[in-house]
C-alpha cells in the first residue's frame, strides 16, 4: 500500500524539479532533499500545536536518531514539550460606518486575555500620537500611523500613551514607507500564543493594525486625503490631529485553548572530558505560520526558508558527522513556537535539558535567504562576543566580508531564538545574507520581504541561489567545528551593551 504522505513528498520534489533545476552538488542536494520532507505542502506549514508539526518533530528526531545523535530531551526521548496558551480570531466582522472591512487583509488584530469580543466607538486621528495634548480621545478608538523613526514614539510607547488617556482601542496604520521590511498584507491570521507558565501581556486596550490602503474608510467626509496623510507619515512630516465623523465597529468571536509541542533535542558527545561542560548549542525553529489566509489561492505557508531549509543544515552537519563527536559536545535544537514569539527557545533556556551553566554558546539558524550571491554576511551582535571573531575568520576564509548589522531598526536580533540564549548571559551568534545598497542583491532581498516572507510564496518553488546555499552551508560546517574544537570557549568582549552585568 503506497503511503500518502510519501506520494505527497514525492509528487512535491517531482515538480519542483521541473520547475528549475536542482543543486548540483551532493551535500547541497541532500540538504535540499530534507528542506522538501519538511516543508512540502503535506506538513501544511508546521504551525505550532498542529498534528502536522508533530509530523515534522519526528522527522528531525529519526533523522537525527540515524546521524548517531543521542536523545537530549525529556525521558530518553528527542521531545521535550512546550506547554502554550494559544487565543485566537475566528470569524470578526469589523466596520467604519457600516461598511465592512475585510478581516486579515484591511485590519488584525492582536487579541488577549479577557479583552472585549465587542467594540463600537467614535474614532480620533492623532498622527504619531507624540504628545498628550492632543485632545480628549476617552471612549475613542484612536487611530495612529507606525513609524521606526527614533524621533517618534515606539509602538509600545503609543500603546501605553493611548491607554493611559482612556482610549478603547488604538489602530496603528502599517507603514508603507518603511522601505527596509514593507508591511506584510493579507495578515496571515489573528492569534496570540504564550508560555503557560507566564502571564500573557493584557494591556487593556485593543491593538488593530490597519492596511494603509484602508485608511480612506476611517477618514472618509474629515476633510483629509488618505494618500496625502499616508505620504506624510511615511515621509515623517507633521501629521494632523482630527475627529473624522465615523464610528468603528468589531465584533469578534475568540477561542481559547490549550496547546503543546515539542521542542526536538539530540545532542552529540564531545571528545575531550576538559571541554565536557562547554556545549554548542546548534538551533533552528521548526515551525512554521502553518494554514492561513489564502496569498493567489495559496492557504498554505510552507515555510522553506523560514525555517525548514536551516533545520534541514543542523542535520546534515549531524550526517557528515558519522556519530563522530568534536571536542566539545554539540547540542542540536528544533525549537517549536519561534513564529509566536520565541517561545520554544524561551522555554528551553528556561528548562535546559543540560545545565545552563554548562552551556558555552549558541549558534542560531534564521532570517537566511540564499536568493542572491553570498558576497558578505551580516553578523547581528558581531562585536558582542568572541562568536564575531570567529565568523570573521570563517568568512575570510571563503572570500566572504562579514558587518554588523546596518539596519538595527528592523530589531533582527531580537526576533529570532539566539535571543532568549543572549538575555540569559550565553554568548550567541546568528547570520543574514548581506548586500551592498543600491545593488540587484538589495532588489532581491527587498522583493522577498514584500513578495515571500511569511507568506505561502515561501515554498519549495521559490528561487534559490544554489552556489549561494552551498556558501553558506560550507561556511556553517567549518564555524561549527571551528567553535566546537578550538581551545577557548565562546567568550564575552568586555564592552558588550548585551554583556549580562553583575
Amino acid at each position: 500500500m503506497i503511503n500518502p504522505c510519501r506520494l505527497l513528498v514525492a509528487l512535491s520534489l517531482a515538480s519542483t524539479a521541473a520547475a528549475r533545476p536542482l543543486p548540483a552538488y551532493p551535500n547541497t542536494r541532500a540538504w535540499w532533499a530534507i528542506t522538501t520532507a519538511l516543508s512540502n505542502d503535506a506538513m501544511a506549514g508546521r504551525d505550532t500545536g498542529s498534528a502536522e508539526y508533530e509530523r515534522a518533530a519526528k522527522v528531525v528526531a529519526q533523522k537525527f536518531s540515524a546521524a548517531g545523535l543521542k536523545p537530549a530531551g525529556d525521558g530518553g526521548t528527542f521531545f521535550k514539550r512546550v506547554p502554550m496558551q494559544q487565543l485566537s480570531v475566528g470569524p470578526a466582522s469589523v466596520s467604519i460606518n457600516a461598511h465592512p472591512l475585510h478581516f486579515l487583509r484591511d485590519i488584525t488584530v492582536i487579541p488577549y486575555p479577557g479583552m472585549r469580543p465587542r467594540l463600537d466607538g467614535p474614532i480620533a486621528y492623532c498622527g504619531y500620537y507624540a504628545a498628550a495634548s492632543l485632545g480628549d480621545v476617552r471612549g475613542k478608538v484612536v487611530i495612529c500611523h507606525g513609524t521606526h523613526r527614533a524621533d517618534q514614539p515606539s509602538d509600545s510607547a503609543r500603546v501605553a500613551a493611548v491607554n493611559a488617556e482612556g482610549a478603547v482601542a488604538i489602530v496603528t496604520i502599517a507603514d508603507p514607507g518603511f522601505a527596509v521590511e514593507p508591511p506584510r498584507c493579507p495578515f496571515a491570521y489573528a492569534r496570540t500564543v504564550w508560555l503557560r507558565c507566564v502571564e500573557p501581556d493584557t494591556t487593556g486596550i485593543a491593538r488593530y493594525t490597519l492596511n494603509a490602503n484602508a485608511l480612506g474608510f476611517f477618514v472618509a467626509r474629515s476633510g483629509h486625503d488618505a494618500a496625502d496623510l499616508i505620504k506624510a507619515g511615511s515621509a515623517g512630516t507633521p501629521l494632523p490631529s482630527f475627529d473624522p465623523p465615523g464610528r468603528f465597529h468589531a465584533d469578534l468571536v475568540l477561542s481559547e485553548r490549550a496547546i503543546s509541542a515539542p521542542n526536538v533535542l539530540a545532542i552529540l558527545p564531545g571528545s575531550d572530558v576538559a571541554f565536557a561542560r562547554q556545549t554548542i548549542v546548534v538551533s533552528a525553529h521548526l515551525d512554521g505560520y502553518g494554514r492561513g489566509e489564502p496569498v493567489a489561492g495559496d492557504a498554505i505557508y510552507n515555510g522553506t526558508l523560514d525555517d525548514a531549509a536551516y533545520v534541514a543544515l543542523p542535520i546534515r552537519l549531524a550526517e557528515r558527522q558519522h556519530g563522530t563527536g568534536f571536542r566539545r559536545p554539540m547540542l542540536f535544537a528544533g525549537f517549536t513556537g519561534e513564529e509566536k514569539g520565541l517561545l520554544g527557545a524561551r522555554w528551553f533556556v528556561a528548562h535546559p535539558t543540560v545545565p545552563r551553566e554548562a552551556i558555552a554558546a549558541d549558534i542560531n539558524l534564521d532570517q537566511l535567504r540564499p536568493i542572491f550571491p553570498l558576497r558578505l554576511l551580516t553578523v547581528p551582535a558581531l562585536a558582542d562576543t568572541t562568536l564575531g571573531d570567529d565568523a570573521r575568520a570563517v568568512a575570510a576564509g571563503l572570500h566572504i566580508d562579514v558587518q554588523p548589522d546596518p539596519e538595527p531598526e528592523r530589531n533582527l536580533l531580537r526576533r529570532a531564538d539566539q535571543w532568549p540564549f543572549l538575555q540569559a548571559g550565553i554568548p550567541s551568534t546568528a547570520f543574514v545574507f548581506g548586500y551592498r545598497p543600491g545593488t540587484d542583491s538589495e532588489r532581491i532581498y527587498r522583493r522577498c520581504y514584500r513578495t515571500g516572507y511569511h507568506k505561502p510564496q515561501d515554498d519549495l518553488a521559490q528561487p534559490i541561489d544554489w552556489q549561494a546555499a552551498a556558501n553558506f552551508n560550507g561556511f556553517f560546517y567549518t564555524l561549527a567545528a571551528r567553535i566546537a574544537d578550538q581551545p577557548a570557549a565562546p567568550a564575552w568582549r568586555p564592552g558588550s551593551a548585551l554583556r549580562p552585568r553583575p
